[in-house]
C-alpha cells in the first residue's frame, strides 16, 4: 500500500527586519532568505523519509522547479505535480523581526488550481485501501474527498489552516482526522456528527488518539524550532500505520520523531530520517 499526498507546495521567502514595515513606509531587509514550504512538501517528505511509497499531487508554476527536485531528492514519485503556466507556485512573504515576532503574507497561487482532470490523474494512482492524505492549503477539496470515497481511499485529513470552509467539507467520508487542541476546539463546535477515528496532537504535551490511546512528547534539553514538528508526527505515524505497525506504536514512533525535529532549525532540513531515530 502507498500514501497519495494530494498537498500544498509553497515557496517562503523570509526577510528578517528590525521592525515589521508600518504603512507608507520603506525599509531595508537585514537578510533574505528561500525556503521550500508548505504543508503537503513537509509531509510528503516526512512520509517518505520514515519509509513509505508516497506520490505527491498538486501543482506549481514556473517557479516551483526546485521544489519537484527537493520531493525527487528524498524519494518522492512527483509525477502527479501539474505544471501551471500562468499562475506563480503558492508562496509566503514573511517578515522575522529582531523581537522573534513574524508577520506573513500568504499567496495561494497554483495550490488553488487544482483541476478536475488533475485529481482523476492522481486518483488513477491509487488502489483500494491506499491512503489519501490532505490539507487544507489546496482547492477542489470537496471534490477530491468524494472521489477518493468513490475509490476505496482511505482518508486522512489534517484541516490545517483551519478555516470556516472545513465545517462544509464531507468530513463524513474521512477515516482519520489529525488535528491540534485548536483545530478540534474550532471543527467539534460545529461538527458534532464526526464518526472518524480522531487524533489529536497535544504539543508538549503528546498526542491522544481517540481519547483512549495517550503517547507523551518526548523529554528534550532545549526547543529550536518548532515548524515542522506537526507535519513529521503526520509522516512518521501513517508510514508506521502502513507498515502494519498498532496505533500506540506509531504514535511512539512519530512522538520521537517530532522530538528530534524540534531540536533543530527549519522545516524540510529539521525532519528526520527513520535511521537517524535509531529504530
Amino acid at each position: 500500500m502507498k500514501v497519495l499526498n494530494f498537498g500544498s507546495l509553497n515557496i517562503d521567502l523570509v526577510y528578517r527586519v528590525r521592525d515589521f514595515v508600518r504603512p507608507g513606509e520603506t525599509i531595508a531587509a537585514q537578510s533574505f532568505s528561500r525556503f521550500a514550504g508548505g504543508k503537503g512538501l513537509n509531509q510528503s517528505i516526512a512520509l517518505a523519509r520514515a519509509g513509505a511509497k508516497v506520490l505527491h499531487a498538486g501543482a506549481v508554476g514556473k517557479d516551483g522547479g526546485f521544489l519537484l527536485e527537493l520531493l525527487r531528492e528524498n524519494g518522492v514519485d512527483h509525477s502527479l505535480v501539474a505544471a501551471v503556466e500562468d499562475t506563480p507556485t503558492g508562496h509566503a512573504a514573511i517578515q522575522v523581526a529582531d523581537s522573534g515576532e513574524n508577520s506573513i503574507v500568504l499567496y495561494t497561487g497554483a495550490n488553488h488550481r487544482i483541476t478536475g482532470a488533475l485529481i482523476e490523474r492522481a486518483l488513477s494512482a491509487t488502489e483500494p485501501g491506499d491512503i489519501l492524505l490532505l490539507q487544507n492549503e489546496i482547492s477542489s477539496m470537496n471534490d477530491i474527498m468524494r472521489r477518493a470515497a468513490e475509490r476505496g481511499l482511505r482518508i486522512f485529513f489534517n484541516p490545517a489552516p483551519m478555516t470556516k470552509a472545513v465545517a462544509e467539507y464531507p468530513l463524513e467520508l474521512v477515516d482519520t482526522l489529525i488535528v491540534n487542541e485548536t483545530e478540534w476546539e474550532a471543527l467539534s463546535a460545529c461538527r458534532s456528527d464526526l464518526r472518524c477515528h480522531i487524533l489529536k496532537t497535544l504539543g508538549a504535551k503528546g498526542a491522544v488518539y481517540d481519547d483512549d490511546t495517550f503517547v507523551p512528547a518526548r523529554r528534550i534539553e532545549k526547543v529550536v524550532d518548532t515548524t515542522a514538528a506537526g507535519d513529521t508526527f503526520i509522516g512518521f505515524f501513517i508510514a508506521d500505520l502502513l507498515a502494519g505497525k498498532d496505533v500506540e506504536s506509531a504514535m511512539k514512533t512519530a512522538a520521537s520523531a517530532s522530538a528530534w525535529c524540534i531540536q533543530r532549525a527549519g522545516a524540510a532540513p529539521s525532519i528526520p530520517r527513520r535511521s537517524d531515530l535509531g529504530i
